[in-house]
């Protein structure tokens, strides 16, 4: 679920359809046919359930769907675009949709009758564009919890309910940071807050890598960013500042990247999103903890040799914990050939009838409270607590969940934004050059 952008492609897309090159139609569909493109293989059999419902229900109507994995997905999606072999149906990410519908490659779905009152708060409301008009039909949703490696944190004599117990500020860490320092070991078996500890030659980091966070951080640092009481931009939604040049936002940023310069954070150089991600760096006990979405659970749980726990983020310096709720929906391309069916497909997608399905799978959170109900059991009948990435949901008390910044031009703000932090963590660049690349986004929010 996380974000990566395809900024030639979507300059293309734009161009393409300016000179008006994309051609009408989606290849492989017809009146009886709704092509769907998702990119998850571990919810494919979930859906494919779900559409073997939906043409009992709809006889005459047949659901073709695809799935190509995360990295593919973005690139074919827009070269569909371009070439008008688009499918009729398609999972959308939140920081993508805005630029879609500002290039009128989307359908409207205010016919649809989907009420925000119907899925967790915020979801629905998310994926309204700035006309006004609704062009998402809301899927799921998850949140992000620190993931541990049982046998180094009892190793290390820090209980489940240590972890659940940790806050953490900019100015020494906290006592989050001197938990990481403990479960830190270096090659010659000293811990991180044990004298002698040599930081260039450890064996077990107390935090996983999961890259820089480009411009959103959502593994990485925007539990803290969060729960420092920083916002990513001037509005909830459809924001027309971002805030990097903020104090607040990179006294975090410094103190965070600074957790690898003192040996506890793996560096840079470990995190390979395809060889070598957190669950991995765990699994392989390299790393003792991870900061990790809800969409990982049956990962780490299924990883061989490895018995991880989960908790929750640490209580900031407002007070509160905090964690990013991301949620997806099924869109509605503008030049679907059969959007007739693509509407019945959207509108049964995002009913308690497929989510119940689905949450019964136990892979995701479904974005209806029935949804998530059911998923919540199937995780619970395999063993699994889920309790660190609901319990934010429903606690807005010691809890604050906060959205993806919703923007125009996120693709140009990725291109920005993922040099710049990956100089902060690679090469210890100065934060305060954070303030010239977000001079540097406003302005293009400006056009």
């Amino acid at each position: 679920m996380r974000f990566r952008a395809v900024v030639a492609l979507t300059g293309a897309l734009a161009l393409s359809l300016v000179s008006g090159c994309a051609k009408g139609g989606t290849a492989g569909s017809s009146a009886h046919t709704v092509t769907y493109w998702l990119w998850d293989a571990n919810q494919l059999p979930a859906y494919q359930a779900c559409a073997k419902d939906f043409e009992k229900e709809n006889p005459g109507l047949h659901v073709d769907i695809t799935q190509w994995g995360w990295n593919d997905y973005w690139t074919k999606l827009t070269a569909s675009f371009i070439a008008g072999t688009q499918p009729d149906v398609f999972t959308d990410h939140i920081q993508k949709f805005g630029q879609f519908a500002g290039l009128e490659v989307l359908e409207p779905l205010d016919g649809l009758g989907i009420e925000n009152s119907s899925y967790q708060s915020g979801l629905a409301a998310n994926w309204t564009g700035r006309d006004g008009h609704r062009y998402g039909a809301p899927k799921d949703w998850d949140t992000v919890a620190l993931f541990y490696n049982r046998k180094m944190t009892g190793a290390a004599g820090l209980s489940a309910r240590d972890l659940n117990s940790l806050s953490w500020n900019p100015r020494d860490g906290g006592t989050f940071e001197k938990a990481l320092a403990h479960l830190t070991v270096d090659e010659n078996g000293r811990r991180g807050d044990e004298p002698g500890f040599d930081k260039h030659h450890v064996k077990v980091y107390g935090l996983a890598t999961g890259g820089a966070g480009d411009g959103d951080g959502q593994t990485q640092w925007s539990p803290f960013t969060g729960s420092a009481g920083w916002t990513y931009t001037d509005r909830k939604r459809w924001g027309t500042r971002y805030r990097y040049d903020s104090g607040t936002f990179q006294s975090v940023v410094k103190w965070y990247f600074g957790l690898a310069r003192k040996g506890y954070l793996a560096p840079f150089t470990d995190y390979s999103e395809g060889a070598n991600p957190p669950n991995a760096q765990l699994a392989s006990g390299r790393a003792a903890t991870a900061f990790d979405g809800a969409w990982m659970i049956s990962t780490y749980y299924g990883s061989k040799g490895l018995d991880p726990g989960t908790a929750f983020t640490p209580v900031g310096p407002t007070g509160k914990r905090a964690t990013m709720m991301n949620g997806l929906a099924d869109s509605v391309t503008k030049n679907a050939r059969n959007k007739k069916g693509a509407e019945k497909w959207v509108a049964y997608l995002a009913s308690d009838g497929c989510q119940r399905t689905v949450g019964r799978y136990g892979i995701v959170f479904p974005a209806t409270s029935a949804g998530t109900r059911a998923a919540v059991a199937a995780y619970r009948k395999k063993g699994i607590d889920v309790t660190a990435f609901t319990r934010p949901v429903a606690d807005g008390k010691d809890f604050t969940t906060f959205s993806y910044p919703i923007t125009d031009y996120a693709a140009d703000v990725f291109a920005l934004m993922h040099p710049a932090m990956q100089d902060i963590y690679a090469n210890h660049a100065p934060v305060s050059g954070l303030s010239r690349t977000n001079g540097q986004i406003n302005l293009i929010l400006d056009q």
